[in-house]
């Protein structure tokens, strides 16, 4: 499956870019994030939350969108 992942923040300056399209093959929201590691190394010493559907997801849920937002840490008030 074609997934595009957008990057926001500190992990759109870390990895170089706002938004990336890759062939992804894997179920769960961890099988992305390692592609996403071996691609990034810098990524995995980032902690970010992974978004699709407008939602955050946990590792184990499944992949089930092509769009995929990678969210820094943030703090409001």
């Amino acid at each position: 499956m074609m997934i595009t992942i957008k990057y926001f923040g500190l992990l759109a300056e870390v990895t170089g870019c706002s938004s990336e399209k890759i062939n992804f093959s894997g179920t769960t929201i961890s099988d992305l994030k390692e592609v996403l590691f071996q691609k990034h190394k810098v990524l995995k010493n980032k902690k970010f939350k992974v978004a699709q559907d407008n939602k955050l997801n946990t590792d184990k849920a499944k992949v089930t969108s092509s769009k995929i937002a990678l969210l820094p840490p943030f703090a409001g008030g």
